[in-house]
Order: structure tokens, then sequence, then C-alpha cells
């Protein structure tokens, strides 16, 4: 192992220092006596299974959770952070996951959010404010991907992830957290993101970055800390080490990268779309069989989760049908799917799939409580062991199945959407970037658990942005740009380049092969039993 020079030599010159930190949630301990050092003008890579304490330590280091015991310091001084203001007033910025927009407020607006500019009488600045704004997007690089005036509510996921980035920087910041800033962005986004983040350690800015993207750490980190069930596993020299040695430091075991998964016997056509069109997407034709899986791919803004919100009744169709095992849907609400046997765990899963603040009980048996009705009461007992039975089967940790979803981490999280469609028992099942910022040993098991489910006779329709996932999982590979679907790749067919190559093409009249209408032995209508 490469021990990391910083971890022995002392307090560094600025940046952070944490010493001792231990913090417990009921008699859930998820940090024990952590010690660590931030260096100023050096990128540490803090990296940790879901539940390994990343988020809490980031919590206790922006005040929002005061820790059990152990000091925070920056530039060699002890703080008092009772709340994320004192955080944020000692130079500490937090880049979250989960962006917190305003939905009504402009970009400009949500920025400079308790620090708009005024004139005259106090009265409100807008055209200064849209000039400031215009003057940061140019200076951190992302003039081409934001607009001032455009609402909270209309903004992209991606979108929502850069005006976090723009908030957090302005002020004097000293500490800069980023926890998976790019799980959202782009290519062209994410490479200004890069670019960003190396003129602020230049700046001589201590910034941590948090990330489950080997390729993003080995790009950006001097140094990478590991956190393993609430402790400090290590530190290394991310020069002198490898994504296989991180790996075990994270697990305590080698886990070597998920093999391409086996095929299993394909039945019956379940899902039958053709020409489906809405405001977003156009002319959508594609089946997915009993036991199969097809992934989705293409770039930000092709159209892919968008064509999901449609199929599970969330976005109107213009044309085009939708049918399982032979019938057409009326797709007007999400009941109507669901009931069709069509599921869908969305990519925002704090926004769109969860109750943070109900139980994971609550959560699991949302979409099957009719199964648990007596008379016009819910049977909890029944409710409880069906929580037990799909979280353990799921592996989810989490001390109780009443413990508050929001407690979780979020490959735990992401596990209690997936156990949910278990004991719904779907013919079609919707994953939208389904290990969307979970850590490797959380991604083997969401892998292990789309294999079940496909030879459980499941329909899977998979989207990712990450290439080695989509060419690991699908039997098939549909591309997808500009809302349109501009190429379709079998297994063998199916390599990066060739997924890019369609994916980035400039001939928008491309369209799928047509689908083989002739069905293959052993029919089945899917679910786990």
């Amino acid at each position: 192992m490469a021990a990391d020079p910083a971890a022995s030599a002392g307090p560094p010159a600025g940046g952070l220092r944490v010493t001792g930190i231990s913090k417990s949630f009921g008699g859930v301990r998820a940090l024990r006596g952590v010690g660590l050092d931030f260096p100023a003008g050096t990128v540490t890579a803090l990296m940790g299974e879901n539940g390994a304490g990343k988020s809490t330590l980031l919590k206790i280091v922006c005040g929002d959770h005061p820790p059990d015991s152990g000091t925070v310091e920056v530039d060699g001084a002890p703080l008092r952070l009772r709340s994320p203001a004192d955080a944020r007033r000692a130079g500490i910025r937090l880049i979250p996951q989960e962006p917190e927009i305003v939905p009504h407020l402009t970009v400009a607006e949500n920025v400079y959010l308790g620090a708009l500019p005024t004139r005259g009488a106090r009265r409100f600045d807008r055209a200064a404010l849209r000039r400031r704004l215009l003057d940061d997007l140019v200076r951190i690089g992302f003039d081409q991907v934001l607009d001032a005036d455009t609402p909270g509510i209309g903004l992209t996921p991606a979108q929502r992830q850069l005006v976090e980035i723009l908030r957090a920087l302005t002020g004097d910041a000293k500490v800069v957290a980023f926890d998976e800033p790019t799980s959202s962005l782009s290519e062209h986004e994410v490479e200004a993101l890069f670019a960003l983040i190396r003129r602020l350690r230049a700046r001589g800015i201590a910034v941590i970055y948090v990330s489950h993207r080997m390729r993003e750490i080995f790009r950006l980190a001097d140094r990478v800390a590991v956190l393993r069930d609430g402790a400090l596993a290590g530190t290394l020299d991310a020069a002198a080490t490898d994504e296989a040695q991180i790996v075990r430091m994270m697990v305590g075991r080698d886990l070597s990268a998920v093999p391409a998964r086996d095929r299993v016997p394909t039945g019956r056509i379940v899902l039958d779309v053709r020409g489906l069109t809405t405001d977003d997407v156009r002319g959508i034709s594609l089946r997915v069989r009993a036991g199969e899986v097809v992934a989705l791919a293409g770039l930000v803004g092709a159209g892919r989760s968008e064509l999901a919100r449609a199929l599970i009744g969330d976005l109107p169709l213009r044309a085009g049908t939708v049918s399982v095992l032979g019938e057409e849907l009326r797709l007007r609400r999400p009941s109507d799917a669901i009931r069709a046997g069509i599921g869908l765990a969305p990519e925002e899963r704090k926004e769109q799939a969860l109750f943070l603040d109900r139980s994971v009980r609550d959560n699991i048996s949302l979409v099957v409580l009719e199964r648990l009705r007596r008379l016009r009461f819910v049977r909890r007992a029944a409710e409880r062991e069906l929580a037990r039975e799909y979280g353990g089967r799921l592996r989810i940790r989490t001390p109780s199945t009443e413990q508050a979803v929001r407690t979780l981490s979020g490959g735990n999280q992401q596990k209690v959407v997936l156990a949910r469609w278990l004991a719904r028992r779907p013919r079609v099942l919707i994953l939208d970037e389904p290990t969307r910022g979970v850590d490797v040993g959380a991604k083997a098991e969401i892998h292990r658990i789309i294999a079940e489910l496909a030879r459980a006779g499941v329909a899977l329709l998979v989207i990712s942005s990450e290439l080695p996932e989509v060419l690991g999982l699908a039997d098939r590979v549909l591309v997808m740009q500009g809302g349109r679907i501009t190429g379709e790749l079998d297994r063998a067919a199916a390599t990066e380049e060739a997924v890019l190559a369609l994916a980035m093409a400039d001939d928008l009249t491309t369209t799928a092969p047509a689908p083989q209408h002739t069905p293959t032995p052993t029919p089945t209508d899917g679910g786990l039993t």
C-alpha cells in the first residue's frame, strides 16, 4: 500500500483538518474516531461504500450535524459549527449530490439568494443581478449551459447541479466539497467542472471530491482517503495506487469488475411500443421480451428519461401506442401503467420515488397496499413481513425496517425503490440510472438484482449513462439522440465506439432496425415469485 506522505507529516500549512470525529444516530454508529487532513491546494478524493460515513462526515464539517466528539479546524483555527451558516462564514462550501433549488426563482436569484443586489431605497436591481451572473458564468465556464432567467422548475437535473456549484463558489471559499458532482452532467459540462476544480486547486483551495467513478478519481485527485464502516481505512497517494487497491480498501475484499450478465432464454413480447410521440420524443418504436434486458443509451438530453415517464403514464402521448402482453393501454396517469404491470425506478429517486421521512416499511409496501388490506385496513403484520422479506433479499443495510429512508445511504435508498417493485412483481420494469451515486459494492448488488429479475422473466428497460454498465447488462442497446432512436445494436455489435457513434450521429433521420416479430419459445408473464 502506498501511504500518503501528507497523512503523517503533521498539520497542513492550510486547509481542513478533522480529529477524532465520532457520530451516532440512535443505535447506528456512523463515524468512529475519524482523523483526516484535507490540505490547501490539494484535491482529496473521499471514497467508501455507501454507508461508510462519507456523507455524515461532510455534513459535520458543513455544520449540518454536530459531532458526538472530535474537532474541526480550518487553517489551524478550531471551529464551533452550530449551523451551515457558521461553516460558510469559515469558508467551507458543500455542493450536494441532490441540488436544493427554489422552483419559482430564476437561475440568477437561486445563485445569489440571500445576497441579491439592490439600488436606491433597497430596490431589487435585476439588471445588476444578471450582469453579475453572466460574469460568473463566463469565469467558471458554464455560460453555454445556463440562462440567467430560466426558472428553477424548468431546469434539467444537470442544470440544477451547475446552479449549486455556482452558489457554492460565491464569496471567499477555503474548502470546497463536491458530492458526486458529475452524476447528472454531460461530457462537456464535466470537462468544464474539471477545469474549474483545477483552478480552485491552483488558488490554494482545499478540494474534497466524493465520487464512485474511478476514472474521475485518477484524473483529478492528488490523494485518496478511504472510509470503511465509519472509520478511516487509510490514505493513498493517487499517483501510486490503482483501482484494485482502492476497492480492496473500501470493501475489505477483492471485488473484480462485474462480468457480462449471462443470457437467459427470452419469452414472448411483453412491452410493445409503436410510434410513441410526446412533446419530447418522436416516433419511438421498441419491443422488450420476457427475460430480456434492453438498454437505452445516449447523451444527456437525448430524451431517455422523458420516454420512461411517457411509458409510465406521467407524460401525455401525442401519438402512438403502448401495449403489454398484446393489450393496448390507455395511459392517462401512472396508476394505469402500474395496474398493467409496468414499474419505474426513476433517476431522481429522492424527488420522484421516495417518501424520505417515512419508514423503509412504508416505502416498500406503497404499491402493494391493496394486497395487504383486509376490508379497509392494512394488515400491519403482513406489511412488516413483506418489508423484512424484500429488504433481506436486496440486502438493505438498515437497523430496522422502521428506520426513516432519509437516514439510509444512496445505494440503500435505491435498493428500497427496487424492493418496492419486486414486491409488486412487475411484468415490465424500467430502471432509470439504477446505479447513479452508488458505490462499487452496491452497484454489483444492483447488477445481481437485474440479472435475477431477467431470470424470473421480467422485461427490463434500463437507462444508463455508463457505457461499461450498458455493455455488461444489455441483450440489446437502443441509442437515442434528440428524442429519437438513432440505432439498435445487438450484444455482439455493441461496443463503446459503436454506441457513441450513434449517440453523436448527425443524421437524425436514422432509425433503428425493425424489431423481430416472431416470438421465441418459453412464454412467460414475468414476475418474481
